[in-house]
């Protein structure tokens, strides 16, 4: 984990400041496309809808300014950047908004990432995870997995619990994507166009010819306010933002602060949609919580 970097005279914040303060404000944007999300999902819209106008929106404003900016020779890897943290993270995340209510999306998507970025940077870089990660990495799994045993169990039983799945493999896609930016050190801003525009190339066409689409049925009023939070917020400034902390705090702190988001996305889904919180849940929002605090403190230097 990135140590932190004191300021040089006339800079007002560190690097490792900045960071925390970039992920605090991804902190508020994901609790609010949770909330958005299942809203839609729950109305007019199909997933395939919400992947559609999160991939058009944000492709075409993304497009001209990554076209002018890199060169062919470097596509493959924002192709490949589109895959995971564009194609594969809104997809899943969007099915599993059809299951599970958005307290669930908390948990497993946010929680789950920075679960599967430690585990992964571990895996392939072979560094020993410092006492203060691995703590914190069991402590959010705990809560992860007493949150799926609750689905499972509950009245919602297998629907739920499928959603969970869905959130998990979002959760997944999105920390290779953030392992990925942080490893090719790709500009944030670059990195969110190219994961927007082959997006809308390869989505688009396989949306408007096979997959079921209730979009031309919606009202105005849902469609504008699902194409500015999908497009513009969740898709270009959420994750411009989660990028620029990942490169200066690291992947792993950077990702442990996004399980903050399962409290102020059950709290904002009990008051806006009316979601009812059970005992379990609640102390699965702990637990995780709990987790992503201690992961997010900046550790000993070395």
């Amino acid at each position: 984990m990135t140590s932190p970097v004191n300021p040089t005279p006339g800079q007002t914040f560190s690097d490792t400041t900045k960071g925390l303060i970039a992920g605090l404000l991804v902190v508020l944007c994901w609790s609010g496309f949770n909330i958005v999300s299942r809203f839609g999902s729950k109305g007019a819209f199909t997933p395939f809808d919400l992947a559609a106008m999160r991939y058009g929106i944000s492709g075409l404003l993304g497009g001209a300014y990554f076209l002018r900016n890199v060169p062919p020779r470097d596509w493959p890897r924002y192709l490949g950047l589109s895959i995971f943290g564009g194609l594969g993270y809104g997809l899943f995340v969007y099915s599993g908004f059809t299951f599970a209510p958005s307290a669930h999306a908390g948990i497993f998507v946010n929680g789950g990432i920075p679960f599967f970025t430690v585990v992964i940077v571990a895996l392939t870089t072979g560094f020993h995870l410092p006492r203060q990660t691995l703590l914190a990495l069991l402590i959010s799994a705990c809560g992860l997995l007493l949150i799926g045993i609750d689905s499972l169990l509950s009245h919602h039983g297998q629907q739920e619990f499928i959603g969970d799945l869905f959130f998990l493999a979002a959760a997944l896609s999105w920390a290779i994507f953030g392992i990925l930016m942080r490893r090719w050190q790709i500009r944030p801003l670059l990195g969110i166009c190219g994961i927007a525009v082959f997006a809308i190339l390869i989505y688009w066409p396989v949306y408007l010819l096979f997959l079921p689409k209730n979009l031309p049925d919606a009202g105005w009023g849902d469609i504008t306010l699902q194409c500015i939070y999908q497009g513009i917020i969740a898709a270009m400034l959420a994750a411009s933002l989660y990028s620029y902390a990942n490169q200066k705090i690291g992947a792993c702190q950077a990702s442990m602060l996004l399980a903050l988001v399962p409290a102020v996305s059950a709290i904002g889904a009990y008051f806006i949609l009316n979601e009812q919180l059970t005992w379990t849940v609640v102390l699965g929002i702990v637990v995780v919580s709990t987790g992503a605090i201690i992961g997010a403190m900046p550790g000993k230097t070395r």
